[in-house]
């Protein structure tokens, strides 16, 4: 999150560019909200007819007339016999028809609303992850992975909900509304258009609350994104947090950033709740006025009770749905201010992928040529003219201290930066001319920083790739991890856990391995790859590496230098440069850093 998230000018930014952007998910949907607006139309269509019936009822079905009975010549009638307009027993049943009519449409309606409503989200969603699987590398540096969680599943959910109330409301509002009032204006067209005086009062209301409700909402949504944060720092680092004793202090994090949560949403939930009562107020004020002089004219002109009586029904039935209507702004709002937040996530950079070469036949021969790479906000460079060659099917080990560079190298290698000067030779080409996902495939890298999938064994070793038992069985055997494979209650199938958190740390660490031999890519890269391994174990893994040594390019980073000591040429850093070269027995004699380095840790 940036830092200007909350700002008081972003608070007030135009909502139109979201609205449109929303409205792109839901075109190609549109086909369902149009069903859905024509059976709130059928639904409205029936409106008029309540006040319609009422007052036909309290006019008509109140007020008998004589039947016709022929005269007869000489006789004298004593009494009349009573005719009604329509017997008892219909008004059941037409109103009883009328409204199961009513609920039928109003079921269609909403159902086809929810089901474009559950294809937009599903579309926002989508387009949102492809944005961070394309993202360029240094985004994920600025985003907590909390955050983008919250983005991608739980925003597009809430702004669509929101949405939608409001379009349900609309329709199931505002399209008998408009009815009314033409049913108003066919009564009597004097007193509907005295009706509107209130409509400007109305609009000013409307939008100062709007203008205070989008201000309020914007600071809630990013004071919710920063307690999510909080809540993923606890549960990412529960052992750092443990290790220091930490649970007062984030506890003490946590209820600061939940206090500012509370505080911006009863804001947010006031400024909402002004629009009611004012919006009533105002409508009151016109209904008042309405209703008095629809029955002073009412007295003059004589009219009966049944015509007063629908012309009043009408009116309140209107005025109903209109303060219903009143409350629309306010979540139609919110949900701008949400999916500001995360459609913005869509204007995030994709990874730069000018290449459009792919090798066919890769060897794994490597060359960096004056490489210069700096950092954004360093003051240094982290490489510094570097030249370097790995030849393919030999095993390079990078050592040197902490910043010499080292990870810098895999970095470039793997195109998640750029360098700043000089080029990168894979197999003689340019890398930059090699498309993103060409380049990627020649490489297997373990990296220090484990990362596992919540899924089998099978599928974090066969991860994106077809699964092969046989195969599955060789490299576990290599990594020395298929006994303890076997002995699981599912065998391959058994769940590591969040991030393989069933697993030991060695175990995590070997079957990290194990997927990087499964992906048999022509280059391996190992970065730290057996710091977490007992003796037994990391033994077991370098006489496995010994077999591919001659058939794979092996890419060695290593602290501990007892692991690297069979390497074919061994390649000593210094501040982003190479000052030694070399193998083990050669570095040695030369009795420099390397020799130096091996001195220290014995």
């Amino acid at each position: 999150m940036t830092a200007d998230s909350s700002s008081p000018k972003k608070d007030l930014e135009p909502l139109g560019p979201t609205a449109s952007r929303l409205w792109r998910f839901m075109k190609p949907h549109r086909w369902g909200l149009m069903l859905s607006v024509l059976a709130f139309v059928l639904v409205a269509a029936t409106e008029p007819l309540i006040p319609k019936l009422l007052g036909y009822a309290l006019g008509e079905g109140f007020q008998p007339k004589p039947a016709a009975t022929p005269a007869v010549p000489g006789v004298s009638l004593p009494s009349v016999d009573m005719q009604y307009s329509f017997p008892i027993w219909m008004v059941p049943i037409v109103l009883i028809g009328l409204f199961g009519l009513r609920g039928l449409f109003s079921f269609c309606g909403q159902y086809m609303l929810n089901w474009t409503i559950s294809r937009t989200v599903m579309d926002i969603r989508a387009a949102l992850l492809q944005v961070l699987l394309r993202a360029d590398a240094r985004v994920y540096t600025s985003i907590q992975p909390a955050t983008a969680v919250t983005k991608v599943v739980n925003d597009p959910q809430q702004v669509v909900t929101l949405i939608a109330g409001a379009l349900v409301t609309i329709l199931r509002d505002g399209l008998p509304a408009l009815a009314l009032m033409g049913y108003l204006f066919l009564l009597n067209w004097k007193l509907t258009l005295l009706s509107m005086i209130t409509v400007p009062g109305l609009a000013f209301v409307v939008r100062k609350v709007n203008r205070r409700v989008r201000a309020m909402g914007t600071w809630a949504y990013d004071a919710q994104l920063r307690l999510v944060s909080v809540v993923e720092d606890v549960t990412r680092a529960w052992r750092v947090v443990r290790s220091f004793d930490a649970a007062d202090f984030e506890s003490r994090r946590f209820a600061e950033r939940a206090r500012e949560v509370q505080r911006s949403s009863l804001k947010t939930a006031a400024a909402n709740a002004m629009a009611q009562p004012l919006s009533q107020l105002m409508a009151s004020i016109g209904i008042s006025i309405i209703v008095s002089l629809a029955l002073y004219q009412s007295r003059q002109n004589q009219t009966g009770v049944g015509e007063f009586a629908s012309f009043v029904a009408a009116l309140l039935f209107m005025s109903s749905r209109l303060r219903h209507l009143s409350d629309v702004m306010q979540p139609i709002t919110n949900a701008l201010v949400v999916a500001r937040g995360c459609i913005g996530l869509l204007d995030t950079p994709a990874e730069p992928d000018t290449g459009t070469r792919e090798l066919t036949d890769p060897r794994g021969d490597i060359a960096l040529q004056g490489v210069t790479l700096r950092y954004p906000g360093a003051n240094r460079d982290a490489l510094s003219g570097l030249n370097l060659r790995i030849p393919a099917g030999k095993t390079t080990a990078l050592v040197g201290s902490s910043g010499a560079g080292k990870s810098s190298v895999v970095n470039l290698l793997l195109g998640f930066e750029r360098p700043d000067g000089g080029q990168i030779l894979f197999d003689g080409v340019p890398i930059d001319e090699l498309t993103k996902a060409n380049l990627r495939r020649q490489f297997a890298v373990v990296s220090q920083d484990i990362v596992l999938f919540d899924t089998s064994v099978a599928e974090n070793i066969a991860y994106a790739l077809p699964r092969d038992d046989a195969k599955l069985e060789q490299v576990l055997r290599a990594a020395a991890l298929w006994d303890f494979v076997q002995g699981l209650p599912q065998g391959l199938d058994t769940d590591v856990g969040a991030n393989g958190s069933k697993l030991s740390g060695g175990q995590r660490q070997r079957l990290a391995i194990a997927r990087a031999l499964y992906k048999d890519a022509p280059v391996w890269i190992f970065d730290e790859a057996t710091s977490a391994l007992d003796t037994e174990s990391e033994r077991a893994v370098q006489q496995a590496l010994e077999l591919w040594q001659g058939r794979k390019t092996l890419i060695v980073i290593a602290h501990r230098l007892s692991t690297i000591r069979r390497a074919d040429c061994i390649q000593v850093m210094s501040e982003g440069q190479v000052i030694e070269t070399g193998d083990h027995d050669t570095l040695l004699a030369q009795d420099g850093v390397y020799a130096g380095m091996v001195k220290v840790q014995h």
